[in-house]
């Protein structure tokens, strides 16, 4: 990732495909490999809406897109792949349209929701009354709670934490999956990864919430939210929480990247109820 992630910081956008903690979480579901070539990150993978189909994301680097893409037909053609770009940010597509693909298809449920970082801290106005009257009863009926920095050294009580949340989970298989790679993002965060950054909510002395993501750019990345299903308002703190905490430590951000919503009708609903300013359009492109 210390190699990788210079060139993902070239990428112009803001959709977390590019961001550290997006790719480092999901390397193994979506099957990265990649290769650095005449100054340009090259990475191979399978198409964000289906993982039987293999896929390349966009380039970033010194090469121009032309011959970026050629590479990567005449890479396909050697491996008997249909070249297939999948995840391409919006602002690249007019790029991608000057070289005649077959197809530019809208990945539909995979459009990341982005937030102006401030109304995510302050829960100001009108529009966030619910999310704020959901933070100050959390408050209200937890006194004691607290949130601190999630560092190596702690750890261990998010892992503990994580038993319980599995132990009440319904068993979906991208739950599964899911709950799987968050504890292997904490893992690296005990490991000594500092370039990912969580904070804990406590309540009652345990654990009542965490979140981990990553900056690049004006750009908070929030990879992993979770938080009691006992306590009302949880989610609603530990969401503001990470986002002061952030904002406290990286004054120059400006935005907030929820990441997408997977087709999933209770999380469209969740990401949409904190008003983004923008979905981040993302495509499949076949040439």
């Amino acid at each position: 990732m210390k190699l990788i992630f210079p060139y993902l910081c070239l990428e112009k956008g803001r959709t977390t495909d590019f961001s550290y903690g997006g790719l480092l979480m999901w390397v193994d579901y979506f099957r990265y490999e990649y290769c650095i070539y005449r100054d340009t990150l090259f990475i191979k993978g399978v198409t964000e809406d289906d993982t039987s189909l293999p896929a390349f994301s966009l380039p970033v680097g010194a090469l121009p897109l032309d011959e970026s893409v050629d590479l990567i037909k005449r890479y396909c053609h050697r491996h008997g792949i249909r070249p297939e770009f999948s995840a391409v940010p919006e602002h690249a597509v007019e790029a991608f349209a000057s070289l005649f693909p077959k197809s530019i298809l809208p990945l539909e449920d995979w459009g990341d929701y982005l937030y102006n970082i401030e109304p995510m801290t302050t829960l100001a106005g009108k529009k966030m009354s619910k999310k704020r009257n959901h933070v100050n009863r959390f408050m209200a009926e937890n006194p004691d709670a607290e949130t601190v920095d999630l560092t190596a050294d702690n750890v261990d009580e998010v892992m503990d934490f994580m038993d319980v949340y599995d132990s009440e989970a319904d068993g979906a298989p991208m739950e599964i999956a899911e709950s799987r790679l968050t504890r292997r993002m904490l893992s690296l965060i005990k490991e000594g990864d500092t370039h990912l950054e969580g904070v804990i909510l406590r309540a009652g002395g345990r654990t009542a919430g965490f979140s981990v993501g990553d900056i690049k750019g004006d750009t908070l990345f929030v990879h992993i939210e979770k938080a009691t299903r006992t306590l009302t308002g949880s989610y609603e703190t530990v969401a503001r929480a990470f986002a002061v905490r952030m904002s406290e430590k990286h004054p120059e951000l400006c935005f907030v990247n929820r990441e997408d919503d997977g087709g999933d009708e209770g999380l469209r609903k969740s990401k949409l109820s904190y008003h983004p300013v923008e979905v981040l359009k993302k495509f499949n492109i076949i040439f």
